[in-house]
């Protein structure tokens, strides 16, 4: 059967059909909450029509809710508006598509639990020995352990998984730079990681993405003038070289920080990973990460980017959701 897939960020709204069909569209949540059920129909009317409609989510998190209940309640009405249904199934941190009803009634387990809904569709793809599956987004980096195709994490709430560095708050678009500068840079919010990744060549322009530091365009030469913020400067005080001494320092912490999350996560591990499974827009600092650590030895790659697409991979969370709930319906 067909299923659609939801996953309800705080800062991006991601969709997905069984048929391989995908929107990823900028909503800041935080911003303007009352806006989301216009914003869920007007996502969910450019994709085909489907048998079933799963939902994950992590924008709970947002201030603008006073507490995690009050966000995934305030997201399950958003979305029962915006379908005019009761019948779609919700995705939590047990590993389970429940009703509407019985995620009202325990909604701490649906709060950011779509990390697993992806890390338990893509153990087909590991399922001897163990394996790790890492997903870098705008925003977040999930590191999940897995045997034998199946998730074998420390942590189940975001809470327990920064603890136990299996969630690093890094990614690849809406990072602040200045907390990956430790002095470095001014301690403001001039740039984000995005900003460096331009500059490096790393992630490609779009001028129509304003969904920037300063609301500028996500383009090499709006980077260049937050860059050059980042220096307490400006295009005529800073030079290109320091510019990019500057992105390539961001580059380098943040795969630093990273390898070192990824080994953290894998010494649990009985064995060494036997698979790693690649996923999301970060895919890139992924492989140059692992290649520059030498406790997690060489073993098999697999890229979502390139098993399913890069845009199924960047909305890989709602994919997953989609196609668990089409499996268990059909």
């Amino acid at each position: 059967m067909d299923a659609l897939g939801l996953d309800i960020g705080g800062a991006n709204l991601k969709a997905a059909h069984t048929g391989g069909q995908t929107r990823s569209v900028p909503f800041a949540l935080w911003k303007n909450p009352s806006g989301l059920t216009d914003a869920l129909r007007n996502l969910l009317a450019t994709l085909p029509s489907a048998d079933a409609l799963a939902v994950t989510m992590t924008g709970e998190l947002c201030d603008c809710f006073e507490n995690k209940r009050q966000g995934v309640l305030a997201i399950l009405d958003a979305v029962q508006t915006a379908t005019k249904s009761e019948t779609f199934r919700v995705w939590n941190n047990e590993g389970h598509l429940v009703d509407v009803t019985a995620a009202r009634q325990s909604p701490l387990q649906i709060a950011s639990a779509n990390w697993l809904a992806l890390a338990t569709f893509v153990g087909r793809y590991a399922s001897k020995g163990p394996a790790l599956l890492i997903d870098i987004g705008s925003t977040t980096t999930d590191i999940v352990p897995l045997l034998d195709g199946r998730p074998v994490p420390m942590g189940r709430t975001d809470l327990e998984r920064m603890r136990c560095w299996e969630l690093r708050y890094t990614g690849v678009r809406r990072t602040p730079l200045c907390s990956l500068l430790a002095g470095y840079g001014a301690a403001e919010f001039f740039a984000t990681t995005l900003d460096a990744y331009l500059l490096l060549d790393l992630l490609p322009e779009d001028p129509s993405d304003c969904n920037t530091a300063d609301g500028r365009p996500a383009t090499k030469a709006a980077a260049e003038l937050r860059m050059a913020r980042m220096l307490c400067a400006d295009l005529e005080t800073s030079t290109r070289q320091d510019r990019l001494r500057l992105a390539k320092l961001v580059f380098s912490n943040q795969k630093l920080l990273l390898g070192g999350s990824f080994v953290e996560v894998a010494d649990r591990l009985d064995d060494d990973p036997k698979t790693v499974i690649y996923a999301g827009e970060g895919e890139f600092l992924i492989r140059l990460a692992l290649k520059e650590q030498d406790e997690i030895p060489p073993c098999p790659a697999i890229s979502l980017n390139l098993e399913l697409g890069p845009d199924v991979s960047r909305a890989g969370c709602a994919y997953a959701v989609a196609k668990l709930a089409a499996e268990s319906s059909g």
